[in-house]
């Protein structure tokens, strides 16, 4: 296989597998505050998410995938506030286990995947198209 079209495979499975971390931190972000709606109702409980490695038969070129998508079991924390209508009869209410201090780290981290993927990815498009130039 042509080691730039491997290049290109590589860098374009880890673009791919950093949008997805980053569209479940975008889910985990938007439903940090969320309660549940009656009492003894489960907040919305954050997603995670796992990667695997996944190796092209023909080429041997290994490249990321997404595994699975999970949630995440930690307890959720409880909050006093007797007026909601999600609260108990001791007056507390379930609040979701997304930590968005986390989340932003992941957000970051997977942001920072991501451009380093495309920049890869740029570097051998850039290649590809020297190569073909000197081929003029």
């Amino acid at each position: 296989m042509d080691p730039l079209k491997s290049i290109l495979q590589i860098s374009a499975s880890g673009m791919l597998a950093q949008g997805e971390r980053l569209k479940v931190v975008s889910e985990n972000v938007a439903n940090a505050s969320s309660t549940g709606m009656s009492p003894g109702e489960d907040p919305y409980r954050r997603k995670t998410i796992t990667f695997e490695e996944l190796v092209d038969r023909d080429s041997g070129v290994s490249s990321v995938g997404v595994s699975s998508i999970d949630r995440d079991d930690t307890d959720f924390s409880l909050r006093f506030e007797p007026s909601h209508p999600a609260a108990d009869d001791k007056g507390f209410i379930k609040v979701s286990n997304v930590s968005p201090i986390l989340e932003m780290a992941n957000m970051r981290e997977a942001s920072r995947s991501y451009e380093a993927n495309m920049n890869m990815f740029e570097a051998a498009r850039k290649m590809r198209t020297q190569i073909l130039d000197m081929l003029k």
